[in-house]
């Protein structure tokens, strides 16, 4: 009997609901984006004008999570505080639990503080605050739960996703190291995992490129392959059973998630555990890890990656209000922006913003209630809320926090953080990479923010505007509010840091991190830099022919991830067409990184950029201008016009041609790169842009005029086009009057230099 009502028990157990919960970390534990999060936590930093925590909330809650514990360690009040004035707390079938804990340095810390708290009561999501994804979670949770039947050491799903590195740095588009993971192909078990090398200097400009993995024979021992992996970025999206909790627990040593805990699983034989990976591929998942993250992220959503999560559509944080206009240009309720300014393309304007006479807006993001003056310029920069800039003043890649005032004739250079309520005098120029903050830079370097949070403060007048939030500034011993602003409006500031009438202290870039400060800004790296690196990469590269892809065994036959049986020249045609497109596409957004600088275009650095592309792709300089090219029509299609008017488009692509024809020159080689060109033309014509087809003679004229196609390289793709079927012979048959009268052409001179 007793069997019998335990059986009914079962039965009554697998029939109760258990909601979706996830973990959400509010505190990173980390301190990439001081001096900001000094004074406000990082996910409630604005992307795109919208809180961070509202992009991953959002996507909880539209994937099905039920309950969501969100933990907060250093300003835990502010997060607080916000959650409780948002609307979250009013979603229905949506709950969010706030845990508060100010003794936790470590996300192990936190987790083992969230384990003894007995909320998780099955499988859960783990992600950080300021992930932003658009993924559904119905296969990889599907996934976990049949591993997780037959395999109760399946402790862990990993979300991963396809991204490749630059060539040069050896980093991914989002600022990390490169990712180095071995998985077996059959069972996508995680078998090895290293976040990338850190030089014991610090200064990665010095790292030698490790080019080898050393796997444990017992790895390899039963299995037919495994698969290396170094363009895998990962998305800090995590399925967890509730083992994990335990674990972490058990084991007071780990401190860091990926580092101590999946290194750790992973080289326990004992125990056992295992860990898997989940590869997502139309779906979007990117973490703000850091400056550059935070700048290609918020590219991402402009473009449109994140949708549903842009600008122009109501959720979380985000009212919706914007108007979406051509070249991704938004536009929010209450802007005034005079006749002869010029918005440029991929730029937001928040809600109430001033822009005066003749300024430029480029490839920026502007928050809420900022007033611009006459003649300024910012481009690819950051801007948030109450912002205040003078005439004539000039910024460029730069982030400026809330509440900052920038005087007139001040220029911010690439790489420039301005915190909260900082204030830069008038004609003063901030160096590249600066960071100032009216908070003083701790003089204990393992100081957390936590250690380090001060009393809040509001708005020096006036009401706050939607979105924002209150700032803390530093009080060591307390002081109230009052009193700090007073002694910041007091305080003589050093001029030679933020010029006459400016306020704030200029940070001190340590010693041996200057390399870092540029990895991880929204600015390009330097050119001088780069061209370093390429050196010395390449001075590795003679010295050690080993392939980078080499994995070897402990007394074992190196593999390279594929059967025996298999032969190299057998490579599947998708991925190498998705190579292919990964290299345009990359070439593009170099290009397009070119036509924003508005100050003056460095097509040296253009043209290293792609060079390195080209051997990290193993590809041709043909390969190069074809990418180029498409490149520069798809440049012209975006430039206002109707589909019928095709003598503007001709026009934009003759503004086009014209200004960046000695770029597109430097790859034109040979006669076959000018061929390829004209293939590539044809491919653009017939499978993307349409429009260009009727235009096909007109363009290949203007490229003949320009001395970007020569007379032979038109001459032999018309004949190598004798023999194909005529469905290919259509643009060929579309130039036959100017084909004929090259020929003439060349006839002519052949006979002038017999007599």
């Amino acid at each position: 009997m007793a069997q019998k009502k335990g059986s009914k028990q079962e039965v009554a157990d697998d029939e109760i609901h258990v909601p979706l919960q996830a973990i959400l970390m509010a505190d990173s534990f980390a301190q990439k984006f001081r001096p900001i999060t000094l004074e406000r936590p990082k996910v409630l930093l604005p992307l795109v004008n919208v809180p961070m925590i509202d992009y991953t909330l959002e996507w909880l809650a539209s994937a099905g999570v039920e309950e969501v514990f969100v933990f907060c360690c250093a300003h835990a009040k502010q997060v607080t505080t916000y959650l409780d004035r948002s609307n979250w707390r009013s979603q229905p079938n949506f709950a969010i639990t706030i845990i508060e804990s100010h003794d936790c340095l470590s996300i192990g810390d936190a987790l083992r503080f969230i384990d003894q708290r007995n909320v998780v009561r099955g499988d859960f999501v783990l992600v950080s605050g300021d992930v932003v994804s658009n993924m559904p979670l119905t296969e990889v949770l599907r996934q976990h739960k049949e591993r997780r039947k037959k395999d109760k050491l399946s402790v862990m799903t990993m979300v991963v996703k396809r991204s490749k590195l630059s060539p040069i740095t050896h980093q991914s588009r989002l600022g990390n190291n490169e990712l180095v993971l071995v998985i077996d192909p059959a069972s996508k078990q995680l078998l090895y995992y290293d976040a990338g090398f850190e030089p014991a200097n610090k200064d990665s400009s010095q790292r030698q490129i490790v080019k080898h993995v050393i796997l444990d024979k017992s790895i390899v021992a039963d299995r037919s392959a495994v698969q290396l992996c170094t363009d895998l970025q990962d998305c800090h999206i995590d399925i967890c059973s509730p083992e994990v909790l335990m674990l972490f627990t058990d084991n007071f040593d780990y401190q860091r998630l990926r580092r101590d805990f999946v290194k750790g699983l992973l080289s326990d034989e004992v125990m056992g555990n295992k860990v898997y990976t989940y590869e997502i591929y139309r779906d979007y998942a990117a973490r703000v890890d850091n400056l550059r993250a935070y700048d290609t992220i918020s590219k991402d959503i402009i473009h449109r990656w994140t949708y549903p999560l842009v600008p122009d559509i109501q959720f979380g944080g985000n009212r919706g209000a914007s108007k979406l206009d051509r070249c991704n240009v938004y536009k929010g309720p209450g802007i005034v922006i005079s006749r002869t300014a010029k918005i440029g393309e991929n730029t937001v304007l928040g809600e109430g913003t001033v822009i005066g006479e003749n300024s430029v807006i480029v490839n920026s993001v502007i928050g809420r209630g900022c007033i611009i003056g006459n003649n300024a310029i910012v481009e690819n920069s950051y801007v948030w809320n109450n912002v205040t800039i003078g005439d004539d003043a000039r910024m460029k890649e730069s982030v400026v926090c809330d509440g900052v005032v920038v005087k007139s004739g001040a220029v911010m250079e690439p790489g420039v953080v301005l915190s909260f309520k900082v204030v830069i005098g008038s004609d003063f120029t901030v160096p590249a990479y600066s960071k100032i903050s009216l908070v003083a830079q701790p003089t204990e370097e393992g100081s957390s923010d936590e250690e380090l949070e001060c009393a809040d403060t509001t708005s020096d007048a006036g009401e706050s505007p939607p979105g924002s939030l209150p700032v803390e500034l530093s009080t060591p011993n307390g002081a109230s509010s009052e009193i700090l602003m007073d002694s910041v409006a007091a305080r003589q500031w050093d001029s030679s840091e933020v010029g006459n009438q400016g306020a704030g202290f200029k940070w001190i870039i340590k010693e041996g991190s200057q390399t870092e400060e540029w990895r991880h800004s929204v600015a390009p790296f330097p050119k001088e830099l780069l061209e370093d690196i390429l050196k010395r990469q390449i001075h590795y590269d003679n010295e050690d022919a080993i392939d980078s892809g080499a994995i070897s065994g402990a007394e074992s036959t190196p593999s390279t991830g594929l059967n025996d049986d298999d032969d190299v020249d057998d490579l599947d045609q998708d991925e190498q067409e998705n190579d292919s497109s990964f290299f345009e596409r990359e070439v593009e957004e170099t290009f397009r990184r070119a036509v924003s600088e508005t100050s003056g275009v460095q097509q040296d650095h253009v043209v290293l950029e792609v060079n390195a592309l080209k051997l990290a792709y193993n590809l041709s300089f043909s390969d190069c201008a074809g990418a180029m090219f498409r490149a520069f029509l798809n440049l012209a299609l975006e430039e206002p016009h109707t589909s019928s008017a095709s003598g503007e488009l001709l026009s934009n692509t003759t503004l086009v041609i014209t200004k960046w024809a000695p770029l597109l020159k430097r790859f034109l080689k040979s006669e076959d790169d000018e061929v390829e060109v004209l293939l590539k033309f044809e491919e653009v014509c017939v499978e993307a842009s349409k429009e260009f087809a009727r235009l096909f003679v007109l363009i290949l004229q203007l490229l003949y005029d320009k001395d970007l196609i020569s007379e032979d390289a038109i001459l032999s793709w018309a004949f190598e086009k004798k023999g194909a079927d005529e469905s290919d012979k259509v643009f060929v048959k579309q130039c036959e009057k100017f084909i004929q009268w090259l020929q003439e052409a060349s006839e002519e001179e052949d006979q002038e230099e017999e007599t």
